[in-house]
């Protein structure tokens, strides 16, 4: 039996994308062992699909791994430690890959935490200073196999909801963009979580939005072919924005208590667009941040406008 790789990532949809780059390094330096990954059950499919492991443990954030196989590497890529750390080494690894941290002795010598780093350099780099190469630049995801709505096709995709009320714009300001989008000649899908259907129906009805037009309810897989078949998504800082970073679709994110430069799209693709009004907050708060509700419907707008098509995007990036 091949030796077992554990990773440690129990976060949601964004916290995955972004390690893609750092799973991928992590397969290439160990063929020979059996990755699996301990994250949410719902992102299982996913994360097979995007090659992130090569089997899924369903994981709550910093429960005891019950069912983990005993690890003869084990990776944190959850957190800086000392809690995730422990749930690791409570499975008894050889080898643990993790930031340092003061309160575990068997981190010490690991790669220190900087504060302010982008999440995906983050991962790479405390890999890559563990010993094992890591390209932030692999984050490109083909979309999954199956069907496409065809309201979906070259649609502007807007996603109203988030994981925290502090990244949620209000939503009589997304009504106005999909009204914007439907005068400027573009079809409109409006996308989310199965929780956040009910808010979905009440932006189509107020833009005056068919039914068909309301994709909310689906699984992740669903979400994801939905994002690549569009020509551009609009978003809050949440998971499908890093969804639309991995399929290459055009998207403008607003941002609001978190900057750009730690979970923004990386700069070097010109088809992102990151909309932020300079002030941090609270990623936790239970209000809109202040500095979200400083973007207004009109600098969406724009951006929008100033978007490339996505076919030309891809092909100007490959070509470059």
């Amino acid at each position: 039996m091949r030796p077992a790789l554990l990773v440690l990532r129990a976060l949601g949809l964004g916290d995955l994308m972004t390690a893609l780059p750092a799973l991928r390094a992590l397969a290439a330096a160990f063929p020979g062992h059996r990755r699996v990954l301990a994250c949410p059950r719902a992102l299982a499919p996913l994360a097979l699909h995007a090659g992130a492991a090569d089997e899924v443990l369903a994981a709550a954030p910093l429960a005891h791994l019950c069912a983990a196989p005993a690890p003869d590497v084990a990776v944190n890529l959850h957190g800086r430690g000392p809690e995730s750390h422990r749930v690791l080494l409570a499975l008894r690894p050889r080898r643990l890959v993790a930031f340092a941290h003061p309160a575990v002795p068997e981190s010490r010598g690991g790669p220190a935490w900087i504060g302010g780093e982008h999440e995906v350099a983050r991962w790479c780099r405390m890999l890559a200073e563990s010993g094992i190469p890591a390209d932030p630049a692999r984050l490109d995801l083909s979309p999954p196999p199956g069907a496409v709505p065809d309201v979906a096709r070259g649609a502007t995709g807007i996603h109203p909801g988030a994981g925290a009320r502090a990244r949620m714009w209000p939503l009589e300001r997304w009504v106005e963009v999909a009204r914007a989008e439907r005068a400027a000649g573009r079809p409109v899908v409006v996308t989310g979580a199965a929780h956040e259907r009910p808010e979905a129906l009440e932006l189509a009805r107020r833009a005056r939005l068919p039914g068909a037009a309301v994709l909310a309810g689906g699984t992740l897989l669903d979400l994801a072919r939905v994002v690549a078949a569009a020509g551009r998504v609009v978003s809050g800082d949440t998971g499908i924005a890093h969804l639309a970073t991995a399929l290459r679709t055009p998207s403008v994110v607003l941002f609001g208590p978190v900057p750009p430069s730690e979970w923004g799209p990386p700069p070097a693709r010109p088809w992102h667009r990151a909309l932020w009004a300079g002030r941090r907050g609270s990623p936790n708060a239970g209000a809109p941040d202040p500095g979200l509700l400083d973007i207004g419907v009109a600098d969406v707008l724009a951006a929008l406008a100033a978007l490339p098509e996505r076919d030309a995007a891809v092909a100007a990036e490959i070509a470059a």
